[in-house]
């Protein structure tokens, strides 16, 4: 392929299900995600969540590397505006000690869960959330050593110094994101699963591409593959989102009418509830790559991170394996073969 393929994988609790059960699947997906040829495997951060047991992604990262041999296992992402940059970087530090070249460090900007759950993680701290390019620019300095003379943290060390430090990777759902990843010198991962509108996610990556031409721009995208085109879409067809509207201006999306509501009341401001339409790719994986293709050539996406919210293990599990390296091999040698 032209380009990468990875996963995101939220570790969803299905019905009838237990957390302990969905990390268990979180695990054997890594392993198979593996074994069919996916460069990257990601895990992410929500709190509060009843039906997302992914609530540490560095904890569990650790475990998916005990679990994994090759695959590279990251952060998709950490919420920094909750943590101390040195923190993050000490975390990230063990992690890339305990498996060298294999860790990637994704930052979100996102709370990752609703008002109630972010004052949890805020509380009793001096923490706003509104200095997130500060942190980000902490958290770097602090793992490359680049602090500048007269910081008051300078002579601080990130311990253990791991062999090699992780990659880094900033998560954003529009072009402002893209500018700060670039003003970093950070790899960008436009989350188009969030925010599916062409504009936003074409700017994205004309801002990125303008001001880091050398960067490596992703797309984490909503996907879903079957057999045939049709089974696919008709399967993919009833995903919903919705939108929280603030009187602040700032517009949250989540995954269920029960969590907008409650980001709404929680959030103290007037507020409005919008229903949109999951866009998600659906088809066959020959289909699904060839649009994967455009997206590569026209907009210089070097990476696609796949994820799929179908609740259904098995149509899940068997969309990853319709869309690896693995199959696109074994299709490829068959059409050889005739």
């Amino acid at each position: 392929m032209e380009y990468k393929i990875s996963l995101l994988d939220q570790s969803p609790i299905y019905e009838g299900e237990t957390a302990f059960h969905a990390l268990q699947k979180t695990v054997e997906l890594a392993q198979e995600a593996e074994k069919w040829g996916y460069h990257r495997f990601w895990v992410s951060e929500h709190h509060n969540a009843e039906k997302l047991a992914g609530s540490s992604p560095e904890v569990l990262m650790a475990y998916l590397l005990a679990k994994t041999n090759n695959i590279r296992i990251g952060s998709g992402g950490v919420m920094l505006q909750h943590y101390s940059p040195y923190k993050v970087a000490e975390n990230f530090s063990v992690l890339s000690a305990l498996a060298p070249k294999r860790v990637d460090l994704g930052i979100g900007k996102a709370p990752g869960g609703l008002p109630l759950s972010t004052k949890a993680l805020q509380f009793g701290t001096v923490n706003d959330g509104g200095d997130f390019e500060e942190r980000l620019s902490l958290l770097y300095e602090l793992l490359e050593k680049e602090l500048p003379q007269g910081h008051p943290l300078v002579e601080v060390n990130v311990m253990p110094e791991p062999p090699e430090n992780p990659r880094y990777y900033l998560l954003g759902a529009s072009a402002k994101s893209a500018e700060i990843a670039a003003k970093f010198g950070w790899n960008f991962v436009f989350a188009k699963f969030i925010n599916s509108d062409s504009t936003a996610w074409t700017e994205a990556a004309e801002v990125y591409r303008s001001l880091s031409p050398n960067g490596h721009f992703a797309m984490a995208i909503s996907v879903f593959a079957a057999d045939h085109q049709k089974e696919a879409e008709e399967r993919a067809s009833d995903q919903t989102i919705y939108k929280v509207a603030l009187e602040s201006g700032r517009i949250v999306t989540v995954n269920s009418l029960e969590q907008a509501e409650g980001f709404g009341l929680q959030s103290g401001q007037a507020y409005e509830i919008r229903k949109q339409k999951l866009q998600t790719l659906a088809g066959t994986p020959q289909y699904i790559h060839s649009v994967l293709k455009y997206y590569h050539e026209h907009y210089g996406v070097k990476e696609f991170i796949f994820h799929t919210p179908i609740e259904d293990r098995q149509a899940r599990k068997y969309s990853f394996h319709l869309l690896s390296a693995v199959h696109s091999l074994k299709e490829k040698r068959k059409e050889n073969v005739f």
